[in-house]
């Protein structure tokens, strides 16, 4: 797909691989609604180009107002990037205590269900407009999913589960919406410098960022995830698969 002239929405928009996957879109002549909970993204829409809005994604009613408002603003939206989500490490055992069920809870509504609420809500926008693409191929889905849904650590429950919901949910909606002329992809960054992983508490900080990738041997940049982005959009044959970047990295179980 192209990207000039199309309408995108990116979540998760304020800082890290949203801003960077936004900024992106913007510099290829896409329309760009940056939505985010922080209200900080109306500042950075204004900073780079786009439209904000501050929204939970999880919030089934707001995010379904914010995708309306989208339409009437911008357009249908082609391209939706999903990177809206939440890190909460935190033991299911804690000194001979259960955790707290809302803490899984609530990583599980951003991480897993924030993403097929956007989801769902792009795609009726993709075929309801899909006459006026003029192209057989009407949308484009980006989802962020994680290595840890595949390699998570202790006390990594909560994310691993809800990014190995994101990356199990891509073959089965790229198989449903190819009929409708949608793709549906997912990538899995490693570990990235964002506000996500530097707001991790110190001991979590660390062991993170002590797992360094054969090569390139440092964290990733929010600008590499944007150009793995923009390369998913614009080739065609990608679809239904989770795409790991990560330098080659593999978490241990400790560190």
């Amino acid at each position: 797909m192209k990207i000039k002239d199309k309408t995108a929405i990116v979540t998760g928009a304020a800082s890290g691989l949203g801003r960077a996957v936004s900024a992106m879109l913007l510099e290829s002549g896409a329309r760009v609604a940056m939505l985010d909970h922080a209200v900080g993204v109306l500042n950075e829409a204004n900073l780079l180009g786009g439209k904000g809005f501050v929204v939970d994604v999880s919030d089934e009613k707001g995010t379904a107002a914010a995708f309306e408002s989208v339409l009437e603003m911008l357009g249908p939206v082609s391209i939706l990037v999903n990177c809206a989500g939440v890190a909460q490490p935190g033991s299911v055992m804690r000194k001979g205590h259960p955790m707290p069920l809302a803490e899984f809870r609530r990583v599980i509504e951003i991480n897993l269900l924030g993403t097929i609420n956007c989801m769902r809500l792009a795609v009726a926008q993709m075929n309801r407009y899909k006459d006026d693409q003029g192209d057989e191929e009407v949308g484009i889905v980006v989802n962020t999913a994680s290595i840890a849904a595949f390699d998570g650590q202790m006390g990594q429950a909560a994310y691993s589960a809800s990014k190995a919901g994101v990356a199990a949910m891509t073959l089965p909606l790229a198989r449903e919406l190819g009929d409708l002329g949608v793709r549906v992809m997912c990538v899995a960054p490693g570990v990235f410098a964002t506000p996500m992983t530097l707001d991790l508490p110190e001991k979590s900080r660390d062991v993170v960022f002590s797992a360094k990738p054969p090569f390139p041997s440092r964290p990733g940049r929010p600008e590499e995830f944007a150009a793995m982005v923009r390369a998913i959009i614009e080739i065609p044959m990608l679809n239904g698969e989770v795409i790991r970047l990560d330098g080659a990295l593999r978490m241990p179980a400790r560190l």
